[in-house]
């Protein structure tokens, strides 16, 4: 029985601006579209200020608990906040691993 490889699953393409952070959107939705100013809404998501404005400026992870908080406040949904977080970690790791990634040897997918 042969085993499936990363390889065999197909990747998009990597984008050459990074893409954006979660925090951005969320920030914008606070500010133009349910218009709470970052104090009340950490009241209500039940987290501190400090916490939740890192993540407004893109300075603090997007984690599930943070997704459903304020997926949970707004309406929206926590996939999307964890989608955006992985895109934004993956594309800045890829730079910061490049040199070492190209040095890694991929295994010989062996026959069945």
């Amino acid at each position: 029985m042969g085993y499936l490889l990363m390889t065999d699953y197909p990747v998009s393409r990597p984008l050459k601006r990074p893409p954006s952070h979660p925090g951005e959107l969320m920030r914008e939705i606070l500010d133009e579209h349910v218009r709470l100013p970052i104090a009340q809404a950490a009241r209500r998501m039940k987290v501190s200020r400090p916490s939740l404005y890192a993540v407004l400026k893109g300075e603090g992870s997007v984690t599930a608990d943070m997704a459903l908080r304020f997926a949970r406040l707004t309406g929206g949904q926590p996939e999307l906040y964890l989608s955006m977080q992985e895109n934004y970690d993956l594309w800045h790791a890829r730079r910061k691993l490049a040199d070492t990634l190209k040095t890694i040897e991929p295994v010989q997918q062996t026959a069945a």
